[in-house]
């Protein structure tokens, strides 16, 4: 694929630039429900949700609209106690998420009686807003300029201006909040960072961009898009096992809630050294992933008398009919669903 050559550059003419993109966006930009309102909490949430978390996965089972029907205002979200606050928000995943979105609603009530600030230092302030959440709070709730980098971001301005260097870098960083300054649009901020996000989600995407439809080719600085941005950091990805047991008894499943750590207050089934299992017999096996780690589960089957089935001091046997109500990890609620797939309790 030939990519059209530049014949200008954007810092050069940011007007026309911001006007290019702004008229494509207008024609083309995707209808998401929290692009249907200035509700300063509503964007919060999206904005958090849509930390870590793909666009398609928030939409497509209705987390959004659900954790907003269950906490539809700041008050609501601040009073939530763990369980009903990491059941709204099972299967995004990160609930540390959920936790520090609750913090910054009780920032909000405790320091400015539960309207939120529109001063960039005074949202700064608050647990859980770092700059990116700022610059979406003033630009999409407020329609106030001001700049936000994520990776999308990152990806149409690196290939913009060909940057070259490592994007994860901290003086790349600083130059990607830079760069996103000099071109934001102080007339349109809400459409134009919508518009710049959304490039990079559709033309500008990872990997082989689609240049010949983007709507700012003739801006584009880079004659090589697919080898850019360059990332100095590699994750590397750590396989391991765990090993649970699956144990009934008189209409009642062994469950373990967790302490401290991402997954604190959850239930799962209960983790035991594989050791102790090795005479049950293995009923379910799944891989899943979490932040760095490839894990297979191992779901031994284990009865109640089984030394491993003695309840420790987190441990607690759940009538099945209340499984549905506790805050479950994906992977055990799926492998559950799985050993008994006709339970409707358990999905």
């Amino acid at each position: 694929m030939l990519k059209p050559s530049a014949t200008r550059s954007p810092l050069d003419a940011s007007a026309e630039f911001r006007a290019a993109i702004r008229t494509w966006f207008e024609k083309e930009g995707r209808d998401y429900p929290w692009r249907r309102t200035r509700e300063p909490y509503a964007v919060l949430v999206s904005e958090v949700m849509l930390q870590q978390t793909q666009i398609a996965t928030v939409l497509g089972r209705g987390f959004y609209t659900r954790f907003l029907e269950r906490f539809p205002e700041v008050t609501s979200l601040a009073a939530a106690d763990d369980d009903s606050l990491l059941k709204a928000w099972e299967g995004l995943g990160y609930y540390r998420r959920a936790r520090m979105l609750r913090e910054t609603a009780r920032a909000v009530i405790a320091r400015h009686d539960g309207r939120f600030p529109t001063e960039p230092d005074a949202l700064l302030a608050l647990p859980g807003i770092g700059p990116y959440t700022a610059g979406a709070l003033l630009s999409f709730a407020f329609e106030i300029p001001a700049p936000l980098v994520d990776g999308n971001v990152a990806r149409v301005l690196s290939r913009l201006l060909d940057h070259s260097a490592p994007i994860d870098a901290g003086p790349t960083l600083k130059w990607l909040w830079d760069i996103a300054g000099q071109l934001l649009d102080p007339d349109h901020p809400r459409a134009y960072n919508s518009a710049l996000m959304e490039l990079g989600q559709t033309h500008c995407r990872p990997g082989v961009p689609d240049c010949l439809a983007c709507p700012v080719a003739h801006f584009c600085q880079t004659r090589d898009p697919a080898r850019l941005p360059v990332k100095a950091k590699r994750a590397t990805i750590e396989a391991i096992d765990e090993h649970v047991i699956h144990s009934l008894h008189e209409g009642q499943i062994l469950l373990s809630r967790q302490g401290k750590g991402r997954r604190e207050g959850m239930w799962r089934l209960p983790v035991r050294d594989p050791a102790l299992l090795a005479d049950l017999p293995l009923l379910h096996r799944r891989k899943y992933g979490i932040t760095r780690y490839r894990v297979t589960l191992h779901v031994h089957s284990c009865p109640p008398d089984h030394p491993a089935a003695q309840a420790g001091p987190d441990d607690a046997w759940v009538d099945l009919d209340e499984i549905a109500t506790r805050v479950m990890p994906p992977a055990d609620r799926a492998a559950l669903a799985a050993l008994d797939p006709d339970a409707e309790e358990i999905a």
